[in-house]
């Protein structure tokens, strides 16, 4: 590796001196003349023009707008477009006397090239609203003013031919950090596109029948990885990188990236594995371990899942195909739960099932097709054990409330009708007890009364 060389340093310092000179020629000559003032003028008077509509024109615009019935994402761009009005009224304004300047024989240079960074940022803001929000949106619009500014000042050539002398060498490959600038950009435009290329075909596969949510998220998931893996290579191309060159050491770290990544690898392919099976999908309700709810998310390395009670368990995808899943939705979301219950055995127990197959036909939640059924289970201790056995269509809903709905309808039903929930009962047989003779007559009672 070889550092910048002192011919190099001294021609940017030679180019900085002449920046400088032409600098302090222009200030001499320029700053100081009419057509300047007029120039500086011109983008007051616009400046004050912006300022006005801002304040007193922007207010009663925007409540307009908020009176306008629309749905969030067209009323936020309205919204954001009547902030674009004060700048259009500065960018009028500033063109008006721009072009009265040039007649009247004056030479506006600055004032139209504040016209043009003014029109470009308002285009800029434009495509943005047409765009989807994101954390980055404003940094790259940022980016794109500040290099349309540098091209309208003329100032992008040179900035990056400097880019381009700060570098080193390894061998025949240089490296310049203008190259990186590129490969960056290049990077980061192809991974846009990629994700708006996968948000386009899911969305057009959710329109065809018989695409599975699984599907649909196997093929984004596919798209993004190709589109990673291009944007990759082609970037580290466009910086000059020879790819049969590293081609051994890329070996070496893939080997040892797979033994250090051994579990994120695993989760990985768990998760290919789980979108190809279709064993679940969002939508589904699982239950795993402590973990009992509906499918929120399948992500490349877990699965979001949301219990009745809020919390969301992130599973990892190794642990849905190496440990036992109930999917109470696999290919039917009906599902049947059963009810225990006991009465005496001085009650009724045709009426009492009868009773329990009504309390169960009034629960919304339970379905008349298939119907519920009693059944009678047992003999207990003090008990006759009935069974009532429902099913739910919605178990994502909840279970524990409709059980719990069906089990306060039979305690209604039953104290209406006089059926009697048991009680434990015990008879106690005392055949003998060391001591019992003695305290018997210390008591005053004898054998015969303790009998």
């Amino acid at each position: 590796m070889e550092n910048i060389d002192q011919e190099t340093i001294s021609e940017f310092a030679g180019t900085a001196e002449t920046w400088l000179e032409r600098l302090l020629v222009w200030g001499r000559e320029e700053f100081l003349s009419l057509d300047m003032a007029a120039a500086l003028g011109a983008i007051a008077l616009a400046a004050a023009i912006f300022w006005a509509a801002r304040k007193w024109a922007l207010p009663p615009l925007e409540a307009t707008v908020g009176k306008i019935r629309a749905g969030y994402w067209v009323h936020l761009r309205l919204q954001r477009l009547a902030e674009l009005v004060p700048a259009l009224a500065a960018l009028l304004v500033l063109g008006t006397v721009n072009a009265g300047l040039q007649q009247t024989g004056f030479s506006p240079d600055i004032s139209r090239i504040a016209a043009k960074l003014l029109t470009a940022w308002i285009i800029i803001k434009i495509v943005v609203l047409i765009l989807k929000d994101s954390a980055w949106t404003p940094v790259l619009a940022g980016f794109v003013w500040g290099v349309t500014a540098l091209a309208i000042v003329d100032w992008l050539d040179p900035l990056m031919g400097v880019m381009d002398q700060v570098g080193f060498s390894i061998g025949e490959f240089r490296l310049s950090l203008l190259g990186i600038v590129q490969a960056a950009l290049l990077f980061a435009v192809l991974m846009w596109v990629a994700a708006l290329i996968a948000r386009v075909l899911e969305n057009r596969l959710g329109r065809l029948a018989g695409i599975t949510p699984s599907a649909r998220v196997l093929v984004g998931k596919i798209i993004h990885i190709l589109f990673l893996v291009f944007a990759g290579m082609v970037a580290l191309t466009s910086v000059g990188i020879d790819f049969t060159a590293i081609a051994v050491f890329s070996g070496a770290v893939g080997v040892g990236i797979g033994f250090g990544l051994q579990k994120v690898v695993s989760n990985l392919i768990s998760g290919i594995i789980l979108l190809l099976d279709r064993s679940i999908k969002p939508g589904d309700v699982i239950e795993i371990g402590d973990a009992y709810g509906w499918i929120e998310k399948l992500g490349a390395r877990y699965v979001a899942i949301i219990t009745r009670d809020g919390k969301e368990f992130l599973i990892p995808n190794e642990d849905l195909i190496t440990q036992q899943v109930i999917n109470w939705s696999y290919t039917d979301k009906v599902v049947r739960f059963k009810i225990g219950v006991g009465i005496s055995y001085r009650s009724d127990v045709r009426k009492a099932m009868e009773l329990m197959l009504e309390a169960a036909n009034e629960i919304d939640r339970i379905l008349k097709d298939p119907p519920p059924a009693v059944r009678l289970v047992g003999f207990g201790d003090s008990s006759v054990d009935l069974e009532l056995r429902i099913w739910l269509k919605d178990p994502e809903s909840g279970t524990v409330n409709a059980m719990s709905d069906a089990r306060l309808r039979i305690w209604d039903l039953f104290h209406e009708n006089g059926i009697e929930f048991p009680f434990p009962q015990r008879d106690l047989h005392i055949v003998s007890a060391e001591g019992l003779e003695t305290i018997m007559q210390r008591t005053g009672q004898d054998d015969s009364q303790t009998r």
